[in-house]
């Protein structure tokens, strides 16, 4: 079974992106292990200071493994003042020290109320860090995201929950390919 580690870019737990996360795992249960990564919020600032062989700390550690362990990673963010959340952003900014992203099959969503410009600085983030584009399939920016679900935590507009799951249908594919072609 393929291991996806998940982010929500949001760490209020009934977010819209906690619940496209949620629903994304309800979803797939049999088909995927998803690992909804609770932390973020633990991570302290990247330290550009630490230099090669030096010890990050235990959580930023951590933090790297389940990226290292999973088959694909996933991200579902908020905009916060037409930009990724700082918490978001820093996760990212460690990872920059080390390779880890490279070359991993990788899906975004952006869940905000307009989300562009975070939906395209994260493109170009994320660009750098796998050392590749990342598909369209792989990517969707979900616009007023707080009212496209019921109470219950499900997609209001089954076109938005068609798009979700199919760009997970798409990252499951990427990891397939990988599988075949590692590099």
């Amino acid at each position: 079974m393929q291991s996806i580690f998940a982010i929500s870019g949001s760490t209020r737990k009934n977010s819209s992106n906690w619940k496209i996360l949620k629903f994304i795992q309800e979803n797939f249960k049999n088909q995927l292990n998803i690992e909804i990564y609770e932390n973020l919020d633990q991570l302290p600032h990247f330290d550009p200071n630490l230099k090669e062989g030096e010890a990050f700390p235990p959580n930023v550690k951590s933090f790297f493994e389940k990226i290292q362990n999973a088959d694909g990673v996933l991200i579902c963010t908020p905009e916060y003042v037409f930009s990724p959340p700082a918490i978001l952003k820093t996760a990212l900014e460690w990872t920059v020290s080390e390779t880890i992203l490279s070359f991993k099959p990788l899906a975004l969503i952006v869940a905000s109320g307009m989300g562009e410009k975070t939906y395209d600085s994260l493109g170009l983030i994320l660009k750098t860090l796998l050392q590749e584009e990342i598909p369209e399939t792989s990517k969707l920016l979900i616009q007023g995201a707080r009212g496209k679900f019921r109470g219950d935590g499900n997609f209001l507009d089954p076109e938005t929950a068609k798009e979700v799951l199919d760009l997970m249908k798409s990252l499951m594919n990427k990891i397939g390919e990988n599988d075949q072609n590692p590099n």
